[in-house]
């Protein structure tokens, strides 16, 4: 029997039927037949080709993983995507790039393979879910350089990253929030140099987006706040529920500006949730998952407050034309992406106690105004 044959058995068993019956006959029959290892991984890029068709990106695929199946899978996801990049024949952008380097740099050891049958089991289980995955909106990744991409300008930002993780890491609030004033000043002056690059340098950029995880617990107010971060920073996001990511559009520098923008948000939001729920501890109340969800809430709605009040005043009248433009600009992307969203309402919010706390930590969260321009 030829290894295709094994394989395509195999997938007939296993992988458009449901039930542990039909994956265990399908890993049995790859178990059974060393010679189809090498033709099974070759199906396995087939499918990552299909997926990378339907819209998807390699950390969509890992995340979708990480969020609906095991440790093993995403270990193998990312083994597999590793295999496959030399032999993707599609030119591809920075983004993509970046995220196949992030997949080199944080290569897990690999997963011990057990017997025969589990790892055909966890492989089947994977192609399952590659098989499944839906179309996704085409972000339209190429390998052609944007105007400017990659100018001097990704010093500054990685200055602010670095200030931003001086903030998370220490132990002291006064020096925390000045390093993050610090970040702010500086995201603040990178955003507006690049409007004003655009105004005396008109050169045909055009918005580009991004998927940002938003991972559960919380995930609703996690997207609510990325809205905010997002609408602060000249661009728009959407929420996709069901696969656990939000896509911002804008232009490159603003949404680099809302991933770092957001990153420290929610790691301000995890510190203050964790110390407010030991001071209510020690008054004796438990730790709830309603006074978190509820904490969580309040941070969002009131750094949202913040951020869409410090906008209204963030620049002078002369750059308004030419921000103008690049939200039209933003809005028609959007659109064309999205011709259709609904809005939801946020749900489990119940926990007054949580809400205080959190519209509290929000009041205390370093966001920061850009200054006007002179």
């Amino acid at each position: 029997m030829s290894t295709s044959s094994t394989v395509d058995r195999a997938f007939r068993a296993a992988l458009y039927e449901t039930g542990d019956t039909a994956l265990d006959t399908g890993a049995s029959l790859l178990a059974a037949d060393p010679a189809a290892d090498a033709e099974l991984a070759r199906r396995g890029e087939e499918f990552l080709s299909t997926v990378w068709r339907r819209g998807w990106q390699p950390a969509d695929v890992v995340r979708i993983a990480r969020r609906e199946l095991d440790d093993v899978h995403v270990r193998l996801v990312s083994a597999l995507i590793r295999a496959q990049a030399p032999r993707d024949d599609r030119p591809r952008g920075p983004r993509w790039r970046a995220q196949l380097d992030r997949l080199h740099e944080e290569a897990p050891d690999a997963a011990p393979r057990g017997d025969r049958f589990s790892h055909a089991t966890a492989v089947l289980e994977l192609y399952r879910l590659l098989l499944r995955l839906p179309a996704l909106e085409p972000l339209d990744e190429t390998a052609a350089p944007r105007p400017r991409d990659r100018r001097p300008e990704s010093r500054m930002l990685g200055r602010i990253r670095a200030l931003l993780a001086k903030a998370e890491a220490t132990g002291f609030p006064e020096e925390a929030e000045a390093l993050s004033a610090k970040a702010q000043e500086l995201m603040a002056r990178h955003s507006v140099d690049e409007a004003l690059l655009a105004a005396r340098e008109p050169s045909g950029e055009i918005p580009d987006a991004c998927r940002i995880g938003v991972e559960p617990p919380y995930e609703q107010a996690k997207a609510v706040l990325l809205d905010a971060v997002a609408g602060a920073n000249h661009c728009r996001a959407v929420w996709n529920e069901p696969f656990g990511f939000s896509t911002v559009v804008g232009f490159a520098s603003d949404l680099e500006a809302v991933e770092l923008l957001h990153t420290s948000l929610l790691v301000q939001a995890t510190t203050a949730m964790t110390r407010a729920e030991a001071a209510q501890r020690a008054g004796g109340r438990k730790r709830t998952k309603t006074f978190r969800q509820s904490f969580m809430a309040a941070y969002a709605h009131r750094v949202g407050t913040r951020l869409a009040a410090a906008a209204e005043t963030e620049v002078s009248d002369d750059l308004l034309p030419v921000l103008a433009s690049r939200a039209v600009a933003v809005a028609d992307r959007t659109d064309r992406l999205f011709p259709e969203t609904t809005t939801t309402r946020m749900r489990g919010v119940s926990d007054a106690a949580g809400w205080e706390e959190g519209a509290r930590a929000a009041d205390g969260a370093q966001v920061g105004a850009r200054p006007r321009l002179p």
